[in-house]
């Protein structure tokens, strides 16, 4: 269960080696949390990044949570792996499968960070299914909307398949169909996605954001002609509790290493 570790003294202050704690590592031991994102050039994307590491950090103020990015933001994964002392687990913040999970993290840890216990990417989960219901309902869906769950895309063909699981997990939240397409690669494309929609029975079509932060691709979402468009998932609560949850099956699986082998 996702909680609060450490915590206060009866009056409320701090208690006493909290601070030291969140500078050599989590409290206790527990180990430092590391959370990589791809990077943005969108300086709203990088703030929307950053107020979801603080979203993680309040869960459990006596852990160390860092922010740190595989390319185009700062700090880099590269640089910032190095400066932790202690135990550390990473969490990519990536929605499905692709290049970046499976070939460009796997191999900035190998060379500066072989220690490092890697946690799953975040989706598909019931958890991000929960914030995406609840970005919609904030946009304003009706039980008679067309209803398109669109995401970056990407060639990986496990990492399409990761975004319609996440799909079908929305529609049976919905109970209605939901469509999972693509602003770049894959398809549907959200354009193919949009004109069958629209010649639907359907008067009105809303667009759920699968991504994490404004940018790039959410200005294509907003541009494909919607009529509602949820916002990205940002530091929803629901997205900092998977992150924990990612965290504390990280350790648990580094805890089995017998297992682990048994299982080879």
């Amino acid at each position: 269960m996702v909680g609060p570790h450490g915590g206060t003294s009866d009056a409320g202050r701090p208690r006493a080696g909290a601070a030291a704690a969140r500078r050599s590592g989590g409290a206790a031991g527990e180990p430092a949390l590391v959370l990589v994102a791809h990077g943005t050039r969108s300086r709203a994307g990088e703030r929307t990044l950053r107020a979801l590491a603080e979203s993680v950090r309040r869960l459990r103020p006596g852990c160390r949570v860092e922010l740190g990015f595989l390319e185009l933001s700062s700090p880099l994964l590269a640089d910032l792996l190095p400066s932790i002392a202690g135990p550390v687990v990473v969490v990519p913040l990536l929605l499905a499968g692709g290049y970046h999970a499976y070939v460009d993290l796997p191999h900035v840890l190998a060379r500066v960070r072989p220690d490092a216990m890697p946690a799953g990417r975040l989706g598909p989960h019931r958890l991000l299914t929960s914030a995406l219901t609840r970005g919609l309902a904030r946009a304003g869906l009706r039980s008679t909307d067309a209803v398109v769950l669109a995401a970056a895309g990407t060639s990986d063909p496990a990492g399409l398949a990761d975004v319609r699981q996440a799909a079908h997990l929305l529609a049976l939240r919905l109970s209605r169909p939901v469509t999972a397409a693509f602003a770049s690669a894959g398809t549907p494309t959200l354009a193919e996605a949009m004109d069958r929609l629209r010649s639907g029975p359907a008067a009105r079509v809303a667009i759920a954001s699968y991504l994490l932060a404004p940018g790039y691709f959410h200005d294509r979402l907003a541009a494909a002609g919607a009529d509602l468009l949820s916002p990205p998932l940002g530091p929803d609560p629901y997205l900092a509790a998977l992150v924990w949850s990612r965290f504390d099956e990280a350790l648990t699986a580094a805890s089995r290493p017998t297992a682990r082998a048994a299982h080879g």
